[in-house]
C-alpha cells in the first residue's frame, strides 16, 4: 500500500513510504483487517531529510495502523549498514529486535541483513505520546526558521 509524500508548502513530491506485509491472523470471526504490518521501502529526497518529514509520515501511518486497523504489532526494517535510518527508528519508538541475516536484496541483488525493530500495541499510547512531542518540537522549530526569515523545508 504504497503512499507518495508530498511537501504541503509547495506540493512538492519529496519521497514515498508504504505499508506491506500485511499479516491476517486465523480468527473465529475474521475482521478484514491486518492483524500485524511493516511499515518501509521509505525513501526521501536530500531536502527533505532531518525536516520532521518522516517522523510526521510515520506518526499518521503508526496511528492508522494502531487505531484504524488496531494491529497488534508494526515492524521497521532497515539495512543493518544503515545508522542514520536506525536512529530515525529508535528516535520515533522502535524497539530493537535484532538482525535477520541475508534478509532481502540490495540493488545489486546481493543478500542484505536487516536491523529489525517493532512497536506493539501495548507500546502504542507511549510512543504515539512521544511522537506528538517531537512534532511539536519540528513545529517550533519550523516557526523560528520562518520567522527568521529562512524558508521552511
Amino acid at each position: 500500500m504504497p503512499f507518495a509524500v508530498v511537501r504541503l508548502d509547495d506540493e512538492s513530491v519529496i519521497g514515498s513510504t508504504r505499508f506491506h506485509q500485511l499479516d491476517y491472523w486465523a480468527r473465529p470471526e475474521p475482521t478484514g483487517l491486518p492483524d500485524t504490518c511493516e511499515i518501509g521501502y521509505t525513501w526521501l529526497a536530500r531536502e527533505a531529510l532531518r525536516t520532521g518529514a518522516n517522523t510526521e509520515m510515520k506518526r499518521l501511518m503508526l496511528t492508522h495502523a494502531f487505531e484504524a486497523w488496531q494491529v497488534r504489532s508494526v515492524c521497521l526494517h532497515t539495512d543493518v549498514r544503515n545508522q542514520r535510518s536506525q536512529n530515525a527508528i529508535r528516535r520515533i519508538g522502535g524497539t530493537f529486535e535484532g538482525v535477520l541475516r541475508a534478509h532481502r536484496p540490495t540493488i545489486d541483488q546481493s543478500p542484505r541483513d536487516s536491523a529489525r525493530f517493532s512497536i506493539t500495541a501495548a507500546e502504542w499510547p507511549a510512543v504515539r505520546q512521544h511522537q506528538a512531542e517531537l512534532a511539536a518540537r519540528y513545529a517550533e522549530s519550523a516557526d523560528r526558521r520562518q520567522a527568521a526569515g529562512q524558508h521552511p523545508r
